[in-house]
């Protein structure tokens, strides 16, 4: 079916599906080092309190402070967005269910229980590396790192004979991504538990009007790839796991869910291109 033979509702989201679609492939092609520049001054930051020596403002630093910034701000829209890991995610995920749709295959996932105690993998990940970095070893495990295997692959450079094993767990994060959605955001990402625990701006984050919700009804729940609850309006409760995807207020069919400023739903196809004008400014000023 032709995008404008659909109803109005089904339209729009299919028009705000494609939108964040194509930014992600936008920041995927310009600025696809940003994941590994803001976690390089992370583990510089640890490396440089252990050795006991003084900590510049160093581009990677610089980076990561900014993104710091500006989730504490607008929430994880770098993570819905701008990561290219996360971004790369989405598009094996995507291959995956598409593959099982022909096939006529049901899906393999994760069941929902052990999901939700993996969550807390990314924060003993982010633990060791920190312990390691300080320690000042983290560099003698060059050739580990999924990462650099990935950012060495994007740009290609074939030349991984030193990086079995982060090319082995690089595997291994594929598969997780075929199988669950936003697999690495969710339970592997040293960075995602960095900014999972920021303080994140009431006035941004998506909030869900409980008493105008059809009974039963849970869409918004459903559809989320990290399996989290909206807060309801009032509540205070803000979910630092929130990947800023904007499926869930696309889904809702009473348009219960938004931002902080009620008259803000926060998946407005303008709103969500100031935000990534915003991001790619400061990607620019930053020379990432």
């Amino acid at each position: 079916m032709r995008i404008k033979d659909m109803n109005p509702k089904l339209r729009k989201r299919k028009i705000q599906t494609w939108f964040r679609a194509g930014m992600q492939l936008l920041f995927f092609i310009l600025f696809p080092s940003m994941f590994t520049a803001a976690f390089n001054g992370v583990k510089y930051i640890f490396t440089q309190i252990g050795s006991g020596n003084r900590i510049e403002l160093t581009s990677f630093v610089a980076v990561f402070l900014m993104l710091c910034v500006y989730t504490m701000i607008f929430g994880r829209f770098f993570c819905g967005f701008a990561c290219a890991f996360g971004s790369f995610g989405d598009a094996m995920h995507a291959l995956y269910v598409s593959c099982c749709r022909k096939l006529k295959k049901k899906p393999v996932s994760i069941p929902a229980k052990a999901a939700k105690k993996l969550t807390y993998m990314k924060y003993v990940i982010l633990t060791i590396i920190l312990i390691l970095c300080y320690l000042g070893v983290y560099s003698s495990l060059k050739g580990t790192s999924p990462w650099d295997v990935f950012s060495m692959l994007r740009v290609g450079n074939l030349g991984l004979a030193s990086y079995v094993t982060g090319a082995v767990v690089l595997v291994l994060i594929i598969i997780g991504m075929c199988v669950q959605e936003r697999f690495f955001c969710r339970f592997m990402c040293p960075m995602g538990a960095v900014f999972s625990i920021l303080p994140i701006a009431d006035a941004f984050t998506l909030h869900r009007d409980r008493a105008g919700c059809i009974k039963g009804c849970g869409a918004c729940e459903k559809i989320c790839p990290c399996d989290i609850g909206l807060p309801d309006d009032g509540s205070g409760r803000i979910s630092g796991d929130c990947f800023q995807c904007q499926k869930c207020n696309g889904i809702c069919p009473k348009s219960n869910i938004h931002t902080g400023i009620k008259q803000l739903r926060g998946n407005e196809l303008w709103f969500t291109g100031v935000k990534a004008a915003i991001l790619i400014a400061i990607c620019i000023w930053l020379g990432v």
